[in-house]
């Protein structure tokens, strides 16, 4: 009760607030829909309730601000439905789409009662801001600085962002170790937060260091293990794009999501859908290497054999030239010695016949003399075909010893090359058995989601939830202008049907 304090109506601070509380009770009767960012939840695990801190701006300065609540129950139930729609959990710093109701208590002052969260408002705010720093970095025209550096031949020295516990991380370096074909990478971690209100300032940091080092390192990978477009919003930011796209290295992001392309993916080099395409797509740079060194040797294996095959014929000729002449040669000279044995014949007779005195000895010394000339000639002879036969078969074994090397070496690379293709198909085989499991376990999930939407708008869950409807002469009631004073109202709740008649009907326009 006021009471009189020096002429002064005075009214104590209970007073006062319950006033306010009852106006404003009796003003606010009905829910509306608010639109706000939410600068920063307020959960309490111990309890479950919310406190968040509302606020609106304009040109970057707050405008507005107020408290709300969001009680245990609702929150439980919008938290699920961000989980099944977003894919991430209902956070701070993201813009909502919430139904409330004015609430006031005397010891908590003002504040929003929220009772829903739209998500599918959040995710289109997300967007706007996604284009706006698109058309941005477009306007600078700085777009395409970063795709139009180049990839060194074999990028093997890789500088990750990534968290050191992530399984996108850990994808990566499975891929990366275990390749079938033995090529070895150098990566380094610089640890970073990839999601939250932190991230932009945490993974610019890690840019910062790596530029610093940037001789050391052939790209840098920005790796992180999948999640929803909540989780996203770091990566529409324009810092961070921008940075990127201005980047002296290359960078190849695996953010891990298939949908809804992120600005600092499309500014990057290269941008991979998952963590395992991105070491996909580095294996296979060492493939498009490989591939024509591969091929080179190939040529140059059938080059080798087809030169061999016309060195050898070439020697064959040679032998066959060499057997030729020694033959002429052999001919010609006892041709030659047959005619010098005619000729000493003859010169014999010719004395004999002129001096038939002349002494045995004489003859016999002539016919000494042509014997040793005979076996001199004879000895040259078979001394030259000695030396040929020797060379010959010297040549014979060299090209022999050749041509055993290069059938160890053409049976080494066949197997080599076996044993690749055998690697590469159980990859291959892994590769798909892998992707299989994931789509149908994303399947299960989606439809999982699907199905508790579906349970959450069932009509016989809305009334347990306390919603009731209420139908004049059979048909639904939407506005007052469908009931008149004295008819008879039956209204259906979740355990049953209630029967009542209208008293009075008072028309509001408050929301």
């Amino acid at each position: 009760m006021a009471e009189l304090v020096n002429d002064r109506t005075v009214f104590s601070l209970a007073e006062v607030t319950k006033s306010i509380q009852k106006t404003l009770a009796e003003r606010y009767t009905s829910t509306f829909w608010v639109k706000a960012e939410m600068n920063k939840l307020n959960l309490y695990p111990q309890s479950g309730h919310c406190y968040p801190d509302l606020v609106e701006k304009s040109e970057g300065k707050i405008v507005a601000e107020i408290r709300s609540t969001i009680w245990k129950d609702d929150y439980q139930r919008i938290n699920d439905n961000f989980l099944n729609i977003l894919h991430e959990p209902l956070k701070s710093g993201i813009n909502i789409l919430f139904c409330a109701r004015v609430s006031f208590s005397p010891l908590h002052g003002l504040s929003l009662s929220i009772l829903d969260i739209d998500p599918s408002y959040s995710l289109g705010e997300l967007e706007k801001e996604k284009q706006q720093t698109l058309d941005r970095i477009r306007k600078e025209g700085i777009y395409n600085n970063n795709k139009s550096l180049t990839l060194p031949l074999l990028p093997k020295r890789i500088a990750i962002i990534s968290v050191q516990t992530s399984k996108g991380f850990s994808d990566f370096r499975k891929v990366i170790e275990e390749n079938g074909w033995g090529y070895r990478f150098f990566y380094m971690l610089f640890p970073s937060l990839l999601q939250g209100e932190h991230a932009v300032e945490s993974i610019l940091k890690q840019l910062f260091r790596i530029k610093k080092v940037l001789h050391y390192f052939d790209a840098v990978a920005i790796i992180r293990g999948g999640g929803g477009d909540v989780g996203l919003t770091c990566y529409n930011n324009y810092e961070l794009a921008r940075e990127i796209a201005m980047y002296p290295l290359p960078v190849i992001t695996g953010i891990g999501h298939s949908t809804n392309e992120t600005v600092a993916e499309m500014v990057a080099f290269r941008n991979a859908i998952t963590p395992t395409e991105l070491a996909d797509f580095l294996i296979q740079q060492f493939h498009n290497v490989s591939v024509p060194v591969q091929k080179a040797q190939e040529l140059i294996s059938r080059r080798f054999l087809s030169l061999l095959k016309d060195e050898k014929l070439r020697l064959l000729n040679t032998v066959r030239y060499f057997k030729s002449v020694t033959a002429s040669s052999l001919g010609t000279s006892l041709n030659n010695l047959a005619h010098e044995l005619k000729a000493l014949d003859r010169q014999t007779g010719y004395f004999m016949n002129r001096n038939l005195q002349l002494h045995n000895s004489v003859i016999s010394a002539l016919q000494t003399n042509v014997k040793r000339q005979i076996g001199d000639r004879n000895r040259q002879l078979e001394g030259m075909g000695q030396f040929f036969k020797r060379d010959v078969m010297a040549i014979l074994n060299h090209e022999k010893w050749l041509i055993q090397g290069n059938i160890s070496v053409v049976q080494k690379t066949a197997e080599h090359l076996l044993l690749t293709h055998l690697q590469q198909v159980a990859a291959k085989k892994s590769n798909l058995i892998s992707h299989a499991g994931r789509f149908i376990s994303g399947s299960s999930v989606s439809l999982a989601a699907m199905n508790r939407q579906i349970e959450l708008i069932d009509p016989a869950n809305v009334l347990k939830r306390g919603y009731s409807i209420t139908m004049v002469n059979g048909k639904v009631i939407t506005s007052v202008s469908d009931v008149e004073a004295g008819a008879t109202l039956k209204t259906v709740v979740a355990d049953g049907v209630l029967t009542s008649v209208t008293s009075s009907i008072i028309k509001t326009d408050q929301p």
